[in-house]
Order: structure tokens, then sequence, then C-alpha cells
């Protein structure tokens, strides 16, 4: 048994299409703090993060966009989620768009880094998130955080990331858009990447298993940040950023069997799910489903969905 808190994050100021603001209900409504507690587990929800009163900020990159609100997230969610962590729970994020892993990992890192553990991140994501405020061309800063986790310069308007993670605890998984300046800077690192070809030429399993060999080789904790658009849009539309070719609803339920079976995973997002995009909530409750099986649940399980 885990015990779980839930923690809204109704961020929209990492992008520009609103709607994500609403995830947090959305997943309420879907039902996930009762399919979790159904699988035996003690769950709490926690309500929603407010960002506070907003840091006057500034970045050279005339580009970016929002990034007041955007700090007063990342600070206002680190908070929240290392307190959950210090209080022996395991944080769940209910997002919101990306962005908001500014703040869900770092408070992660500050947890790991007081308990003496490395801290390992999971990016299920169509995209990589490895620019900077400086580097990003649309200003949208959640296609930030990975640069901020892994301790990329460029977020001096941000607080100083916790123990960056180091490049060869960071995996990618699903990846499939990547513009040129962040596939240069990847290039780079030693950030593992596997992207849909890896995936198509070796299968979910093994790439995956891997990764969690090394984490638990190395006694570490396990952040895992699960976006809607990891999945295919045809599974799952509610998303601003979708891209054709994602995980099937197979193979994303697999990743999530998998990642329980672990035991592993310490913290959570669930991001980038906009409800006004969505058809009848048929995405908020493939995620909620796909976070029942990362703490227990089997597809077997799963009721016929139908959407006629």
């Amino acid at each position: 048994m885990n015990r779980i808190s839930l923690i809204g994050a109704p961020v929209d100021s990492g992008q520009r299409r609103r709607g994500c603001l609403m995830g947090p209900i959305a997943y309420r409504v879907a039902g996930i703090e009762r399919e979790l507690a159904e699988l035996g587990h003690e769950v709490t929800d926690l309500g929603d993060v407010a960002p506070g009163e907003l840091p006057q900020a500034e970045c050279p990159n005339p580009a970016v966009d929002q990034l007041p609100e955007t700090l007063g997230w990342t600070r206002a969610l680190r908070a929240r989620v290392a307190d959950a962590l210090d209080g022996g729970t395991m944080p769940v994020v209910m997002g919101g768009d990306h962005s908001l892993a500014l703040g869900s990992v770092a408070g992660a890192a500050q947890h790991a880094a007081q308990a003496g553990r490395p801290l390992f991140l999971l990016w299920l994501d169509a995209h990589s998130d490895y620019h900077t405020p400086l580097t990003t061309v649309s200003g949208n800063l959640h296609g930030t955080p990975v640069a901020y986790i892994a301790g990329r310069e460029g977020f001096d308007a941000f607080p100083a990331f916790p123990a960056p993670i180091p490049a060869e605890n960071i995996c990618m998984f699903g990846i499939r858009s990547v513009d040129a300046a962040e596939h240069a800077a990847l290039r780079e690192t030693k950030i593992t990447v596997n992207d849909m070809r890896v995936l198509d030429e070796r299968g979910i399993v093994a790439p995956l298993r891997e990764f969690l060999d090394r984490v638990r080789a190395a006694n570490g904790m396990l952040h895992v940040s699960l976006d809607v658009d990891f999945l295919d849009p045809s599974i799952a539309p509610a998303v601003g950023t979708t891209v054709p070719g994602g995980a099937t609803f197979r193979e994303a339920h697999l990743v999530c069997e998998l990642l329980h079976e672990s035991g592993l995973m310490t913290s959570l997002d669930l991001v980038e799910l906009n409800p006004f995009m969505d058809e009848r909530g048929r995405t908020a409750r493939l995620m909620v489903d796909l976070a029942g099986s990362l703490f227990g649940k089997k597809v077997f399980d799963l009721p016929t969905r139908s959407f006629l």
C-alpha cells in the first residue's frame, strides 16, 4: 500500500493554448481518487496549489511568455512536492501544462538530496523539452523543464535547481518531436533518448528495464513525468501538442505496469491534459486508467469503454 497525496496544479502559463488549468478537476471528475483507493492505497487530495504573489522577472529573450506566472508556480509546486515527500507520501501532481515539472521535479530533487539518494527522471513525452528560456523560439516555457532539471544555463530568473540530475540519470521515452537546437544540445549529453524509432525496433520492455535496472542499482528515487502526448492522439485527443505516432493503449499500459512492478517510482506528474479539447472525457478517463496501472491495476481488470 502507498500513501498518496493528490496535488492539483492548474498551470496554464507554460504555453498559449488555454485549457490545461482545467486538468485537475477533470482528473477528479474522472475518479482518480476512487481508482487509487480501490487498489488499496491511502489517498488524500490536498487540493490545488496556488502560485502566490508573482515575482518581478524579465528575460533577455523577448519571446518568453508568462515568466512571472511560471516562476510563481515553480516555487509553489517545489514546496508542495517536497513537503509531501518529507511527510512520507507519494505526490501525484495533476496538471496543468508541462511547465509544472519545473517545480515538481525540483521538489523531488530537494527531498532526494536531503535523503542522500540519487534522483532519476523518466520523461514520457513526445517532446524532449530541452530548451532554455534563452533558446526557445516559441517562448513557451513548457518546453524547458528537462533543461532546468539537468542544470543547463539560461535559467537565471529561476531559483537554483537543487542538485541537478546527472544526464545519465535521465531517460526520455517515446520522443518523436525534437527541433534542431534541442537535437544538437542533446547530442552533447549522456541523456538516454528512447525515441519512437528505438521503441519500434527494440520494443517497449527492454529499454525501460535497462533504465529501471540503473535506478535500482543506485538505490535511486524515480520521478515519472507522464505527458498526454506520449500517447497517440487517436486515443488521447485532449492535448494541445498532438504528434502522430505515439504510444498505443496497450503500450502505454505496459509501461505503467512495468513501472508498478519495479516498485521504484517515488513521485509522479500527469500533465498537459486539456479538457476543453477532449471528447466526452475519454482522455481524462484513459489517464486515470493509466494511473491505476501505475499503482497496481492490470489491463485485464479495466471495464470496456464505449464512446458511441
